[in-house]
């Protein structure tokens, strides 16, 4: 991969993500994870972030209902800051949750509310 497309890579993940984020993956790098961060920039942030087809407000709605259903706590907090940072409203995430209640269930909306509630909690949103 070519230093330029690795920078671009690197600047639609610090987008979404936010600076914080990305420097403590960078930092938390090692011999054996560089593949990985080299593959998820690739992959996650130069195939699928780029791609033309659904803004980046709609790709943080998918992202947030699938992380939830999935039950990846971790990622999804990161997730419920960055649909923020692109353009979603704390209503919006709200309605994504309730969507995930229908059709992936209670429990599973109700560990994701706990976990946006959180986040949303420490963050300076109306």
């Amino acid at each position: 991969m070519t230093p330029l497309l690795v920078e671009h890579f690197t600047s639609v993940r610090r987008q979404v993500l936010g600076d914080a984020h990305v420097d403590r993956a960078q930092a938390a790098t090692t011999p054996f994870t560089a593949d990985f961060q080299d593959f998820i920039s690739r992959y996650a942030w130069g195939d699928i972030w780029t791609r033309p087809g659904l803004d980046r407000r709609t790709r943080s709605a998918i992202t947030l209902a699938m992380l939830a259903t999935l039950q990846h706590e971790e990622e999804l907090a990161m997730h419920v800051r960055a649909a923020l940072r692109n353009g979603m409203t704390v209503e919006e995430i709200k309605e994504v949750l309730l969507q995930v209640a229908v059709y992936a269930g209670v429990p599973t909306a109700n560990r994701a509310f706990r976990i946006a509630d959180r986040v949303l909690s420490t963050l300076d949103t109306p």
